[in-house]
């Protein structure tokens, strides 16, 4: 079984930044690429970032030049670095693991809220 957790979420201002922490235990196996995806209210969840154990990486057009996806496979952690924050980015943002850089994996975590909010 794998356990994902993700945590840094909070209220953030627009324009300032937040960085989310993604720490995955148990079977989980280093090669395996790590998503975030995010689901605002009354929306479908659509994929954020997703990075390969090997460091290539997917973003969406909407976070492109503001989100930075990184890993570090010795304490199985991935991350999320959110800058020029607006408030189109308030959602939950989940982490992903077992899939592709295209495709869904199997393994989610429960999420954590991003606000961005004055």
């Amino acid at each position: 079984q794998v356990q994902l957790v993700e945590s840094g979420g909070g209220l953030v201002q627009p324009g300032g930044s937040q960085r989310l922490s993604c720490v995955a235990s148990g079977s989980i196996d280093s090669t395996y690429t790590v998503g975030w995806h995010r689901q605002a209210p009354g929306k479908q969840r659509e994929l954020v970032a997703a990075i390969t154990r090997g460091g290539s990486t997917k973003y969406a057009d909407s976070v492109k030049g503001r989100f930075t996806i990184s890993r570090d496979n010795v304490v199985s952690t991935v991350y999320l670095q959110m800058n020029s924050l607006n408030p189109e980015d308030t959602a939950v943002y989940y982490c992903n693991a077992g899939g592709t850089l295209g495709t869904q994996g199997r393994y989610w975590g429960q999420g954590t809220r991003v606000t961005v909010s004055s």
